[in-house]
């Protein structure tokens, strides 16, 4: 039987490819989340031709909602897309219960793999985190990724840490290290686990990483342009059928650089995605704060240089 399981669980992770927003959850200006908003907004996403989606995130704002918020972001995606394309729950928090009752529940209702960050505020060495790794995988008949976030967690996956958590049984990595090198030296550590899945997890590195083993991207600039990024994973895929050069996914790999740099023109990429959306003519309505909608300087200057692009 568990081997059984462990075929299941492989071939769900194998899904997991292309470009995957960490989506952004839409709020009411009372700080519930918008039903209405998320639907038109993964109905927008799923239009853009995105292959994915990782929900409840950093973008996604997920460590500052309740559990039953995340819950109920969870359940309206999987009704929304209806398996037209695989869902990844991300359920980390600093507490192993809370995370598995997530675990539990994004599986209850259908979502294909959670994900998670190592549990953060207090610091925690590598026992601590393989345990509560272990305490997930165990909970759960999907897929479970280590989702590595040093700058918010305050905990580096490494290499070697993750070849251990690899023979616990976690399955895949979201890696948003912003560090290349490092990317190449995960895949190095399990070059002998072909059916683990790596993601990278910035646009800003898509056809790099990508040409070297990755089987997907998140990418926070998807949320608001995903038809723009899924050109590039398009490119590179084209490139690797006609076993031709790769000039215009390079071409299109600076410009999504470029659109990502305007993207951060304010100090919160989370509430620039509310204001970019909108002014694509979705409604997602605003942040939940703490986070604050854009200053009005860092609107107007993002709609004039992303106008420059043609992206407006």
């Amino acid at each position: 039987m568990k081997k059984v399981i462990h075929e299941v669980i492989t071939e769900r992770s194998e899904q997991i490819k292309g470009i995957i927003p960490p989506l952004t959850t839409p709020f009411t200006h009372e700080g519930d989340v918008y039903e209405e908003g998320l639907r038109r907004l993964l109905e927008f996403q799923i239009s853009g031709g995105v292959h994915g989606l990782f929900i409840c995130g950093t973008y996604g704002s997920g460590p500052i909602m309740s559990l039953e918020e995340r819950k109920q972001v969870a359940e309206i995606t999987v009704n929304q897309v209806k398996n037209k394309i695989p869902v990844i729950v991300h359920i980390g928090t600093t507490s192993t219960s809370q995370s598995i009752e997530l675990a539990k529940h994004a599986s209850e209702i259908g979502a294909d793999v959670v994900a998670s960050v190592p549990p953060y505020y207090h610091p925690h060495d590598e026992r601590d985190v393989k345990k509560y790794f272990d305490r997930l995988v165990e909970s759960v008949d999907i897929p479970v990724f280590v989702y590595n976030n040093p700058k918010t967690t305050g905990f580096p996956i490494t290499p070697k840490f993750l070849a251990e958590l690899a023979k616990i049984g976690v399955q895949g990595i979201k890696d948003s290290g912003f560090n290349f090198v490092e990317f190449t030296h995960f895949l190095l550590a399990l070059e002998e686990s072909p059916s683990f899945t790596f993601i990278i997890g910035t646009e800003a590195l898509c056809l790099p990483a990508l040409m070297v083993g990755a089987k997907g991207c998140v990418a926070g600039l998807a949320n608001v342009f995903p038809e723009l990024v899924v050109s590039l994973y398009d490119a590179f895929r084209s490139g690797v059928a006609l076993s031709r050069h790769f000039e215009e996914a390079a071409k299109l790999q600076m410009r999504v650089n470029r659109a990502r740099q305007i993207l951060h023109i304010p100090s919160s990429t989370n509430a620039a995605c509310y204001f970019v959306l909108k002014q694509r003519g979705i409604d997602v309505g605003i942040p939940k704060e703490p986070i604050l909608p854009v200053p009005e300087a860092d609107g107007l200057a993002m709609i004039e240089q992303y106008r420059e692009m043609g992206l407006l």
